[in-house]
């Protein structure tokens, strides 16, 4: 399925990769989760434009960069840190949804360029996860299916009338989980929690010792909130939890998100974890 990009495409050694650049300001960068695309936060950037310099990137293997290969965490941050390279900014602000957060992490192990991190959505490991029993079985099959709908114009057109649209375009969702390469269900199911077992992202958080916000949904299906809440919190994060929102808190309340992430990025520069 062919997507038409809304930025830039970049040649970031030999790859090509989708950046949407918006506003001017203080650099933050978006990074989306698991058959995302930069615009799952099409709404959250109108409210953080007119402060900041808001960078989204799709991600290896998903939108409009697409691939199938360089999928996990630590090579997906590697391409960001040379998008960061390439556009020559500094002190940059990231923030990273769900398996983006992983991302996020990666990335500012890596990339001096970074001075603070805000995890959204995301426990620490998968420990108390609660994915639908099959998930690793179950989940590439979904997603062929998605994949045959999202390509049917019956199928686009159906989406516009599902209760609770939370794009502006309603069939967004199906298009992305479409196009993302089908290898990356091994990596976020199998792989990935291999890796959160070995080295949980609380744990990276604390030995980056940056300024790190968490931003929580109270409804989040997958993840106990309170748990994950604590987690972080024993490490010196700043932990907010936003009322009524799920696991894409920046899709329920993306005023609330915006208004979290300029206030951190105001005072995040003199906020470093504590000991």
């Amino acid at each position: 399925m062919r997507r038409l990009p809304i930025g830039d495409i970049l040649d970031v050694n030999g790859v090509a990769v989708h950046v949407r650049q918006d506003g001017a300001g203080a650099p933050l960068v978006l990074l989306h989760g698991y058959c995302g695309s930069v615009h799952w936060f099409d709404r959250l950037t109108r409210g953080l434009a007119s402060e900041h310099h808001v960078i989204r990137v799709d991600l290896l293997g998903h939108g409009c960069t697409g691939g199938s290969s360089g999928l996990d965490a630590v090579s997906q941050a590697r391409m960001v840190a040379d998008v960061l390279d390439s556009l020559g900014v500094e002190d940059v602000l990231v923030a990273g949804h769900s398996f983006g957060a992983d991302v996020a992490v990666a990335l500012a192990g890596i990339s001096p360029r970074v001075r603070g991190i805000v995890v959204i959505a995301q426990a620490p490991d998968y420990s108390y996860a609660s994915f639908p029993p099959g998930s690793s079985v179950l989940l590439p099959m979904a997603s062929a299916v998605v994949r045959m709908v999202a390509r049917r114009r019956w199928g686009r057109f159906a989406a516009r009338f599902r209760r609770g649209v939370l794009f502006d375009d309603p069939a967004q969702d199906l298009v992305d989980h479409a196009v993302t390469a089908p290898a990356m269900a091994r990596v976020v199911l199998v792989d990935r929690a291999r890796l959160l077992a070995a080295r949980p992202l609380d744990a990276q958080i604390a030995e980056l010792g940056l300024p790190c916000l968490v931003i929580l949904g109270r409804r989040d299906r997958f993840y106990d909130c309170e748990r994950t809440s604590a987690r972080y919190s024993a490490v010196g994060a700043l932990v907010e939890i936003v009322e009524g929102a799920g696991h894409s808190p920046f899709l329920d309340r993306p005023g609330e998100v915006a208004r979290l992430l300029k206030a951190f990025s105001a005072s995040g520069k003199e906020r470093p974890l504590v000991d």
